[in-house]
């Protein structure tokens, strides 16, 4: 069996990793498109060499923009390969633009869709995810849901046909990878740290970095943990963090180290 899978975002490497590897274990053909939606190292290559996944197909090369030219850029090309390749199935994960274009693509051409992590809402529409997941699931033909809650978020929307309990695939990868990250990283030596010894902290979604009170009350809050903190900077937020003119954090809380992105 042919299948088109669609990442494009950090999350969707992780999660797409050990369902990659069962897929062409079992012998089917996997055409991968990136869209290119994290397209710089830490964002994106890193987890290709890490985690063993296959140099994708065909990289889109998208890159950032506003929602609708993102999707937009994307449908039209992910389209394009899937007019190409015609697979028996195009498989999306997650809820990120990339996500969206995928489902859309495939819907207009008849194609079967599945899609990984179905049924999780926030309930929140202010969020751009939730729309795509909502629109996601609603096109999809089979829907694979990491917990029973998601399962009764999509009976409650009348979703019930192709829909299976699964479990998380991130954590598929966490026991994947557990061993080896444990023997081969030197980040805590590096950082000069403990083990369990240290908070990690990210800060990503919109509502908590493009608002200049969120994002302020947030690295404020850092001030009042004892434990050293590991910033993993997301690259739009050191953005919005010199935008606003924050003062630097790490110079004010002494106990705060800001570090890239990592594998």
């Amino acid at each position: 069996m042919k299948i088109v899978s669609v990442v494009g975002a950090r999350p969707q490497f992780i999660k797409a990793a050990p369902v990659s590897k069962a897929l062409r274990k079992a012998g089917h053909r996997e055409i991968l498109i990136h869209t290119g939606q994290h397209y710089d190292y830490g964002m994106s290559q890193v987890f290709f060499e890490e985690l063993g996944i296959s140099e994708p197909d065909t990289n889109l090369g998208v890159g950032s923009g506003p929602h609708g030219w993102q999707t937009g850029q994307m449908l039209m090309r992910i389209e394009e390969v899937l007019v190409k390749e015609r697979p028996d199935w195009a498989l999306v994960y997650g809820d990120t633009n990339s996500t969206l274009a995928g489902a859309l693509a495939a819907v207009k051409l008849h194609i079967p869709l599945a899609h990984v992590e179905a049924g999780l809402r926030s309930f929140n529409r202010e969020m751009p995810e939730e729309y795509n997941r909502v629109l996601t699931d609603h096109c999809s033909n089979l829907l694979f849901c990491p917990t029973q809650t998601a399962v009764g978020n999509l009976t409650k929307e009348g979703i019930t046909h192709g829909v299976n309990l699964v479990g998380d695939t991130m954590y598929d990868a966490v026991l994947q990878f557990t061993e080896i990250a444990q023997k081969h990283s030197t980040i805590l030596q590096a950082l000069g740290l403990e083990s369990k010894g240290y908070l990690l902290a990210t800060l990503h979604r919109p509502y908590n970095t493009d608002v200049p009170e969120n994002l302020k009350s947030v690295l404020a809050a850092f001030v009042e943990i004892r434990e050293p903190i590991v910033f993993s900077v997301h690259p739009r937020t050191r953005q919005k963090i010199d935008e606003f003119g924050l003062d630097n954090p790490q110079s004010k809380i002494r106990n705060l180290q800001f570090i890239d992105p990592v594998g």
